[in-house]
């Protein structure tokens, strides 16, 4: 018997092998996610802070159909190809996030990601309970 539920759009793929997010109690864990529409394509070649700002979006949309909002989010991790672009990020996290409590998060230097085009993957994780 799972110890979670998954929360996914009703569009979500049955082909996948993992879900966009699964809320296990009073955490719900995000995925990675890279910046792709509804076809699977990669948005915005080159532009690391358009594919954050995606990204985000479609965390937008996880926590509503979990019933909540960026202000559960706890902890990110954002896996980036290079440091060149990577502080435009910040401008896009502060664009979801609005402080002035941020949740942790960390950044891992990666050699590559499995989305060709893919130039930043994130997952996360948020809270569901009282404690906030």
């Amino acid at each position: 018997m799972p110890v979670y539920t998954a929360v996914k759009p009703a569009t979500w793929p049955d082909r996948m092998t993992f879900s966009p997010a699964v809320r296990a109690g009073e955490l719900l864990f995000i995925s990675g996610h890279t910046a792709t529409d509804e076809n699977r394509n990669i948005v915005g070649v080159g532009d690391i802070a358009e594919q954050t700002r995606c990204i985000f979006r479609k965390f937008d949309a996880i926590l509503k159909m979990a019933g909540g909002s960026f202000d559960n989010i706890v902890e990110t991790t954002e896996y980036f190809l290079t440091l060149d672009d990577y502080k435009k990020t910040a401008d896009v996290r502060r664009e979801f996030f609005k402080g002035p409590l941020y949740p942790a998060a960390t950044g891992v230097l990666v050699a590559s990601l499995i989305r060709r085009d893919a130039l930043i993957e994130i997952k996360a994780t948020a809270y569901f309970g009282n404690g906030r």
